[in-house]
């Protein structure tokens, strides 16, 4: 079996359920609070673990209980976690998760490990580089850990998949030489290209924008309005799944990039890889939590075989 390794980052989820989401400085009051497995570079091996790839995970959390925590759920959703560094008076990464009544989120990240998730380690792991086909990363790690693990990646002849979450101003113009696919949602494309995105129009200008710079593959993903491929060829718009009331949209996008890395793998075309990660985080989306809302192969395959 080919494999997949995920290079990123490992959080503790607490999670803050109110009516609204608070305008800045405003007060609301909350409903309840919850911890939960985080870490867009966690919930992407763990997503694609549960969709039956094989799946290792280079990344770091402290010596606590969160840290303890999070590998016992790496580890028991189905990744090798044995390269995932333990850090000695750092503290895990944690993300506060306000959601709203109609599943809607706001995040904000503190790093802790995960800004010690360095070239070093990576390179202290590289035979998982050497033995996987699809390398996924996203941007709550250093940035030259990024572009090592590309550049490392591309001379191994791998596809790079990068999620430019949270996104910077622009990208780094080395980065773009390695990355095979790159996966905004509409609000990074916007912050990464300086261009308006309201309409599907000019979501497909802007991601044009990045694929003359080199990137092959411009993957934006737009949540009810489903997906675009747009590439130096043209463009595809891919349609959205509705199985169910939103929940918790706050790992959609990890699903959607793991479940794509697995529809790859399993030789799709890129078109059909998209419908494939559209179903698989529309179905996420209808249960709470990061790594819990991760549906199963067989949960993707039922609802593909229901809706047609």
């Amino acid at each position: 079996m080919s494999k997949i390794t995920v290079v990123g980052s490992i959080n503790i989820d607490i999670v803050v359920s109110v009516d609204e989401i608070p305008q800045i400085g405003e007060t609301v009051l909350g409903r309840n609070m919850k911890h939960f497995p985080g870490g867009k570079g966690a919930n992407q091996a763990y997503a694609a673990a549960k969709l039956g790839a094989e799946v290792s995970m280079i990344g770091a959390v402290g010596k606590d209980e969160n840290g303890k925590l999070l590998l016992d759920n790496l580890r028991i959703g189905g990744v090798d976690n044995t390269s995932i560094e333990i850090l000695n008076g750092i503290h895990t990464g944690c993300a506060i998760v306000i959601i709203d009544n109609a599943g809607n989120n706001q995040i904000a990240v503190i790093p802790g490990a995960n800004m010690f998730v360095s070239p070093d380690l990576v390179s202290k792991n590289s035979e998982l580089i050497e033995k996987s086909d699809f390398i996924i990363m996203q941007q709550e790690i250093p940035i030259e850990t990024i572009i090592y693990t590309s550049k490392l990646a591309k001379e191994k002849n791998k596809t790079v998949i990068l999620n430019p979450a949270p996104a910077h101003d622009s990208l780094n113009e080395e980065l773009l030489q390695y990355t095979d696919i790159l996966t905004p949602n509409k609000i990074e494309l916007e912050k990464l290209t300086g261009c308006k995105v309201d309409t599907i129009e000019n979501v497909i200008s802007a991601a044009k924008l990045i694929v003359d710079k080199g990137i092959k593959n411009v993957i934006v993903t737009l949540g009810e309005n489903g997906a675009v491929l747009v590439t130096k060829d043209g463009f595809i718009h891919k349609k959205s799944y509705n199985v169910g009331e939103k929940v918790d949209t706050t790992a959609a996008g990890d699903c959607f990039n793991a479940a794509l890395a697995v529809a790859l793998q399993k030789n799709m075309d890129i078109d059909k890889a998209i419908e494939f990660a559209n179903l698989a985080a529309a179905i996420s989306i209808t249960r709470e939590g990061a790594q819990y809302s991760m549906p199963t192969l067989e949960e993707v395959l039922d609802y593909k075989h229901l809706l047609g």
